[in-house]
């Protein structure tokens, strides 16, 4: 079968596994309608032909998500302006021991359509992206992957086209926000290729993840590490992987190792505690020198290039307090940190943190509001690379705050006012538009709606 046949093929597949997806026999969703939907709310068109129920019963199910975001700087930037980005999600799982009688297996799938513009690169010019559903335009495969769980669930194997940003470094208390490095870190989308294997472009890969009890969990991952490979500077990455087909496996590999602690998980306070790290095992090029060891900027060489590039990192998630008793109003505070060698990367330290209130309002249970401060330090290198080059802006640091309040209108539709604040945009660089001067530090406004189905 030809390449381009066999594209077609898994294409195909992909489509209708995304189309008629599932969810797993335990989730207890038997009416194959995920929660929180506005399925649920809309009872007379949730699962108006009883497909959904029935295909549950079976052990498949479909979910759809969209998310749309508006953002405009009102200020500073390299220029004003508003900008829409959109993300529509089709998600499937399959158990296979419901539907074929396989034990422990599960299959999942997610495609996406993605739309819309980036204020990030279009006004902005900043590291970390404002919106978490900024990418190149396109409809594109992301996951799919097949999991065995052994040992009585205590053991699970994951193996197929698998996004590591899904579960390493990964936290909960995070995920309330929309500015991309709450999610995935600038540290650890600059310094891996293209970001590494994440959001929209996931990789093949195997991750093994074994709980030997309620409260330890220990995961390792290893990944094609590159979801592109050779892409002409001039194209964005998506355009390089249009459709999420190319299915790499023959670039330099990149691993991730992680430990977590939960505790008092049945107490009024839990947290949790994760340690990982991670290594890519290809070249990396030095940030300031060349072969001789003379500076880049200077000699014009090629620069000195490094064995690997690696990580390391820690994550803290905890409910400092606990509102209605039962957990589900409460008061969570969350931080990471991670460092990476400076000769070979651009950000060489970060660190996070940040507080969400899930229910502030007793009349409003659902609703959070969040406060968050990300720090990326720029590395020496880079900073000495630049005097080299006798720039006058020297790369510093660049830090975001992002206030936001998520307000349920409804279970499964939510909207999502938001402010963001740049201090030095891209670490402090230069302003194309105006020469000598750094880009200037900025607000962004913005609102995201979300509809799960």
């Amino acid at each position: 079968m030809h390449s381009r046949q066999l594209q077609q093929s898994l294409a195909s597949v992909a489509l209708l596994a995304a189309v008629i997806p599932s969810v797993r026999a335990d989730d207890g969703h038997g009416s194959g309608i995920p929660e929180p939907s506005i399925a649920s709310s809309l009872p007379a068109n949730g699962d108006p032909s009883g497909l959904r129920g029935a295909l549950a019963e079976r052990g498949v199910a479909v979910e759809f998500h969209y998310a749309g975001d508006v953002n405009s700087n009102s200020s500073g930037g390299i220029k004003q302006s508003t900008h829409y980005s959109g993300l529509a999600e089709l998600v499937g799982d399959v158990d296979l021991e419901t539907a074929a009688g396989l034990a422990g297996l599960s299959f999942h799938v997610s495609s996406y359509q993605i739309h819309g513009t980036s204020i990030t690169a279009e006004n902005i010019s900043g590291i970390a992206a404002v919106s978490n559903l900024e990418a190149f335009p396109s409809t594109r495969l992301f996951e799919m992957w097949l999991e065995q769980s052994l040992l009585d669930d205590k053991l699970s194997i994951r193996f197929g086209q698998v996004a590591v940003d899904a579960e390493f470094f990964a936290s909960e208390v995070g995920g309330n926000f929309f500015n991309s490095t709450f999610g995935w870190t600038t540290i650890s989308s600059d310094n891996l290729p293209i970001g590494g294997p994440i959001y929209p472009m996931a990789t093949p890969g195997a991750r093994v993840a074994f709980d030997p009890n309620e409260n330890l969990k220990l995961m390792a991952g290893i990944w094609n590490g590159d979801p592109v490979g050779p892409c002409p500077d001039e194209l964005d990455p998506g355009q390089c992987n249009t459709n999420g087909l190319d299915f790499r496996i023959k670039d330099p590999p990149l691993m991730f190792v992680e430990a977590g602690y939960s505790y008092n998980q049945d107490g009024s306070l839990p947290g949790t505690i994760k340690l990982g790290g991670w290594r890519h095992f290809g070249d990396v090029a030095d940030q300031r020198f060349d072969t001789t060891g003379g500076p880049i900027a200077v000699t014009g060489g090629d620069p000195l290039q490094h064995r690997g590039n690696h990580g390391l990192y820690a994550v803290v998630d905890q409910m400092i307090y606990n509102i209605s008793g039962d957990g589900a109003r409460n008061v969570t505070v969350f931080g990471r940190i991670a460092a990476s060698p400076s000769d070979r990367n651009q950000i060489d330290f970060y660190a996070d943190g940040g507080i969400a209130i899930t229910g502030m309002f007793e009349s409003r249970p659902g609703d959070v509001f969040g406060v968050a401060l990300a720090y990326s330090g720029l590395s020496s290198a880079a900073a000495d690379f630049d005097r080299d080059s006798g720039l006058s802006v020297i790369r510093d640091h660049e830090t975001v705050l992002e206030i936001s309040y998520a307000a349920e209108v409804l279970p499964g539709l939510t909207v999502q006012p938001d402010f963001q604040y740049y201090w030095n945009p891209g670490g402090n660089v230069e302003d194309p538009n105006r020469p000598g001067e750094a880009v200037r530090d900025a607000a962004i406004f913005g609102m995201r709606t979300v509809v799960n189905y």
